[in-house]
């Protein structure tokens, strides 16, 4: 295994790290500690979850993901064998009206003090921990682009919570020992810098990483975001990094494996418009060509990116819990390297 700098901190995270958003929804509790188990036995240190999965959200699996962890942490007693990041989930009232509604009386959470401070409460106890050590604010409070968007539609009227009120809440965080560390998610190069700024100016926490989707199919943080987070050591945790597993090639020709989340719930679409389709058949060929494993040489791709700090991965299989997190071992060459960025200008994707 790899293992790289967590921002500014003296941190050591695994470039591989374990996403869990599927624990408690497609996996049961016993394929997540196995999951786990095997990820730690592979150098993996660093696990991503957050208070709204098991994904899709529901009000029926909300919190579920971090109790089986919290279970896990329970069984095992390893809390310092882990780095462990989760997220407060942000403002949506169409989806989440019924989360903290005695303090949003039914119009969904925020990024304001009670909601924050609520929901690391509700984090810590379903993760059976003192604390986490990344926690993140899983999307803006202001309108911002994202979950497939890639358009910015202004709105003069913003009625968001502020960023540094948001910023005041995660340092008191910090300062009381419930946090470690502080990120982002689902973030613009303006949303980053201004929490950069804001921590500087008023002598806060700054934020030490940034939670994007990342992938051959998604490359939308090449502009502008690879810059930042080159320069202010803001690094990208790449979620998505298989487009949902599209890019493994179990979706080319028409085909729709029974138990995959693109099959069970045909609304994660963004991965599938014709052009994304017509990209990915490029790159399962061109893997095939140099016998590789797909999964492995989109993953290595991003591994290796310079403004990646680590790759979250998933899997509801152990078979592909063990590809993906292999992938650490490949180092593509400049051939392939090459191809890819021949077939990434061809389709010009642009997707969230």
């Amino acid at each position: 295994m790899k293992y790289r700098k967590l921002g500014n901190t003296n941190i050591d995270v695994s470039v591989i790290c374990l996403g869990t958003m599927t624990w408690g929804e497609q996996n049961t509790e016993a394929e997540g500690h196995q999951q786990i188990d095997y990820a730690l036995d592979q150098g993996v240190n660093f696990l991503d979850t957050a208070e709204m999965y098991a994904i899709p959200p529901t009000e029926t699996t909300y919190g579920k993901t971090e109790t089986i962890i919290g279970n896990w942490l329970k069984k095992t007693k390893r809390r310092d064998d882990i780095v462990l990041a989760t997220k407060v989930t942000g403002p949506s009232a169409e989806r989440f009206g019924w989360l903290r509604p005695e303090l949003n009386s039914g119009q969904g959470p925020d990024h304001n003090r009670k909601n924050i401070e609520m929901a690391i409460e509700g984090s810590l106890r379903r993760l059976q921990t003192d604390y986490v050590d990344l926690y993140q604010l899983h999307w803006p409070s202001r309108n911002a682009p994202n979950f497939g968007e890639y358009m910015y539609q202004h709105q003069e009227e913003d009625t968001a919570v502020s960023v540094h009120e948001s910023l005041e809440v995660l340092s008191d965080l910090v300062k009381a020992g419930k946090v470690r560390t502080i990120g982002l998610s689902n973030e613009t190069p303006w949303g980053t810098m201004e929490f950069l700024k804001l921590a500087a100016m008023h002598n806060l926490e700054s934020v030490v990483s940034i939670q994007n989707p990342y992938s051959l199919l998604c490359r939308a943080y090449d502009v502008g975001m690879s810059e930042v987070s080159c320069r202010t050591n803001v690094g990208l945790l790449a979620y998505s990094p298989l487009a949902m597993g599209v890019l493994s090639g179990k979706f080319i020709n028409d085909q729709w494996p029974e138990g995959a989340r693109l099959t069970k719930w045909r609304f994660f679409g963004r991965y599938l418009t014709p052009r994304a389709r017509a990209a990915t058949e490029k790159y399962i060929n061109l893997a095939k060509s140099h016998d590789l494993d797909p999964s492995q040489m989109a993953l290595a791709y991003v591994n290796d990116r310079p403004f990646v700090t680590a790759n979250i991965i998933g899997a509801t299989t152990m078979e592909q819990l063990k590809i993906n997190i292999d992938s650490i071992n490949l180092t593509l060459d400049e051939t392939v390297l090459k191809a890819i960025e021949e077939i990434h200008l061809e389709d010009a994707l642009v997707c969230g």
